[in-house]
């Protein structure tokens, strides 16, 4: 037995208050690993995932080492039907301390020293997978990315959120970043919660970047 996710298409109804004042708005819901090339507003389903935390700047030597880890697991797991078939998409969920200076979506990355991020590196299971059912396939998996990282179960749970599918180098990101910011803008909206990118393309710390496509997603209220 395999575990895929469930497609969802329907519409959510939610109150915002804009600067034009409360509106009723009906925002679409759309899948977990499905973005436009343009920003959007839309519901994110909600999803669990096995975590492995960390600090430090995005495409350090270890933010790498713990990504690849994560992936490692996942593969095992889907063996036993605990996880996606295919290749794991690699979630990064990003944070900086409560008392850091306030970011929104256009400036998050430009605020703060990268240095001061909190992050977790994710990879989606089953929601019925236990610690247990992660420790044997850590024990299969006999990652060389792995370093003792304790291993958390985490659940994101369903999301308005600003989403976009960026496709090229890291480097431009933050020009993708200002277009998110101005699709809030435009419905009034603010980043909520932990930055999210989620990386559909395996890639290493020497690969190129050319045709990697990123989800990168905020959520908003």
């Amino acid at each position: 037995m395999s575990y895929t996710a469930e497609a969802a298409d329907k519409l959510l109804t939610v109150r915002f208050v804009s600067k034009k004042g409360a509106t009723m708005t009906n925002i679409r819901t759309t899948e977990l690993h499905q973005a436009p090339a343009d920003p959007e507003l839309v519901v994110v389903p909600a999803a669990v995932f096995l975590s492995i935390s960390g600090t430090g700047a995005p495409a350090a030597p270890v933010w790498h080492r713990k990504k690849l880890f994560a992936s490692d697991i996942a593969r095992e797991l889907a063996k036993a039907g605990l996880a996606p078939e295919g290749t794991p998409a690699q979630h990064m969920y990003y944070w900086y301390a409560d008392d850091a200076p306030e970011t929104n979506i256009a400036d998050f990355y430009s605020v703060n020293p990268l240095t001061d991020l909190g992050y977790r590196a994710l990879a989606q299971i089953d929601p019925k997978t236990t610690l247990d059912d992660i420790a044997a396939a850590r024990e299969r998996a006999a990652s060389a990315s792995d370093e003792g990282d304790e291993i958390e179960i985490f659940t994101i749970p369903e999301q308005t959120v600003v989403q976009v599918m960026h496709t090229g180098p890291f480097s431009t990101e933050l020009a993708t970043l200002a277009r998110m910011g101005a699709e809030a803008d435009a419905h009034g909206v603010k980043r909520s919660g932990p930055h999210q990118e989620i990386h559909l393309d395996p890639f290493t710390i020497t690969s190129a970047q050319d045709t990697l496509r990123t989800i990168i997603r905020d959520p908003v209220a």
